[in-house]
């Protein structure tokens, strides 16, 4: 094999490996959004343990046994809103935190599950607090 051969060979490769490179990484941010749908499923879990033994949802994760602030893997800050006094709605967020590798998924900056009288929507905000589209693309398995 020749200097010249070798040299075609390595231009192959590395044509190939920048290809690549944007699929991967998207698949990857595709993965560690299971790690927001599993944390937004913990605080989901915590809230109808909650509400079994009190008549309202909690209002704050810091107030709710068994929740947390981020998510297992970090990449996600956690916080509960629009909480109502009746105890029949509340909404969850997963956040990508600036700090994770994950803050450059632009499409999928946040992962929302909101609890209406019984009923779960499951929502999420790109860049820009803009809401995604129906369907979501970031709760497509």
């Amino acid at each position: 094999m020749t200097l010249i051969e070798l040299m075609i060979v390595a231009a192959i490769l590395a044509v190939l490996a920048a290809m690549a490179w944007p699929s991967f990484q998207q698949a990857i941010q595709r993965s560690r959004r299971a790690d927001a749908m599993a944390a937004l499923g913990e605080i989901m879990q915590a809230q109808e343990r909650w509400r079994a033994n009190n008549p309202t949802f909690q209002s704050s994760l810091a107030d709710l046994p068994g929740a947390r602030g981020t998510s297992v893997d970090g990449h996600y800050a956690l916080s509960l809103s629009d909480v109502d006094t009746a105890g029949r709605v509340y909404m969850a967020l997963a956040r990508v935190r600036s700090s994770s590798p994950q803050s450059g998924d632009s499409q999928c900056q946040a992962l929302r599950v909101r609890i209406e009288g019984g009923n779960i929507t499951y929502s999420s905000l790109s860049a820009g607090d803009a809401v995604n589209a129906t369907p979501d693309p970031c709760w497509v398995r």
